[in-house]
Order: C-alpha cells, then structure tokens, then sequence
C-alpha cells in the first residue's frame, strides 16, 4: 500500500506552459485567451465559463495542431527527480488538470505518472469544434479527483500533498494534508502551507523530508 500521494496541477506547475494559451496562439486569439487564463488563475472569473470561452476561440483548428502544440510544451525542472524520489519512498504521484488530455496522456505516460486527469476537446471532421467533452474538470473535479485516488490506493487525506499555483487548485487544497503554492497566485499564496518560488519541483522532495 502507498504511503502518502503527491497531486500535482499540469499547467504552468507540471509543466512550464499554459496548453490553452498555446493553442489558441495557433488560432490567433493567444493575447485575449492570456488575459482571461491570468483574471481565471487569480480567482476573478468562474473556471468553467472561463474555461468554455477559451476553448471556443479554438474552433476550427484541425486536429493536428495537438501534434504542433505538443511539440512546444516544456516539463518544469525537477519533475523526474520528484517523481523518482516520490516512488522511492513509497509514494505516488498524479495530476489533474483543467487542460487537455489529448497533450497530457502521452507526458503523463512518459514521466510514470501514477494517475491523471484532465478535459477532452470534441473534434468533427477533423476538426476542434470549440467545444470541451463534460463533465468539465473545474475546481472542484481537481478536489474530487485527490479524494478518489487516495480512496483507492488507500491513502487518509492527511497524507496527501496537493501543489498547484492557481485559484482553481484551491479546493484540493483544503482537503489535502499540505499544500504546496508552486510559484503562485495571490489566492493560492494566502492559503498554501509552503511557497515554492523557484521553479524546481524537485523542492517537493526537501518539502517532505526526502533526499533530492
């Protein structure tokens, strides 16, 4: 049985971009979707309807600008060492994400992730329709998601970390054992247990008492 499970945020935490921001770039609406990621992020706007108006601007891309994008994305210094030196203490490690699967699944696959989650974009003839599969992986699916894998690896609440950056990662936040603040946002700063301001998450690793 697991010791203790590490729940990790994707975007601008996992990993060093923000996949909506990438692909709408290639859809030419990269400067106005920044702007409502940033007020989403700080906790001004709803994540889901947030999250909808983004996508939609996406509408029309062909499918393989997944490929494009997947081609831009920079996995954060550290994350193999945290996750390395996670599992050798008997840990696991997860992330749940307000992105996309269709970029996650093959990073997730490729670091060793033990669980992920995140959104799916619908496409039609080939194409992205603007549109996300429901149910939307919002704030509280992401709280959801850490209650579930801790369920079934057998794992009490008080031994799970959760580290994200945004507002939408506050509510696993509040139910996990620590939260880690990884470079992050006014609302998360206010209430993590422990700020990260250098962007190396094998930080994670002195956090919890184990060797980097």
């Amino acid at each position: 049985m697991a010791r203790f499970l590490v729940v990790l945020d994707v975007d601008s935490t996992l990993i060093e971009n923000e996949v909506i921001e990438l692909l709408a770039h290639e859809a030419g609406s990269g400067e106005r979707v920044a702007e409502v990621t940033f007020r989403a992020m700080n906790g001004e706007l709803d994540f889901e309807q947030s999250l909808r108006e983004r996508v939609a601007t996406l509408a029309g891309l062909p499918i393989s600008v997944i490929e494009t994008v997947r081609a831009q994305v920079a996995v954060t210094l550290g994350v193999p060492q945290m996750i390395a030196g996670i599992h050798a203490a008997g840990g696991k490690v997860a992330v749940v994400s307000g992105g996309f699967h269709e970029v996650i699944d093959p990073i997730a696959r490729d670091l060793g992730l033990d669980h992920w989650r995140a959104n799916r974009l619908t496409v039609a003839d080939g194409r992205l329709t603007g549109e996300v599969i429901p149910p939307v992986i919002d704030a509280e699916a992401k709280a959801a998601a850490l209650r579930e894998w801790a369920a079934q690896d057998g794992i009490p609440l008080a031994q799970t970390v959760a580290v994200g950056d945004g507002a939408n990662d506050l509510p696993m936040m509040a139910i996990c054992g620590l939260a880690i603040g990884f470079d992050a946002k006014a609302p998360v700063r206010d209430l993590a247990h422990v700020l990260l301001d250098h962007r190396d998450l094998s930080a994670v690793l002195a956090v919890l008492g184990l060797p980097r």
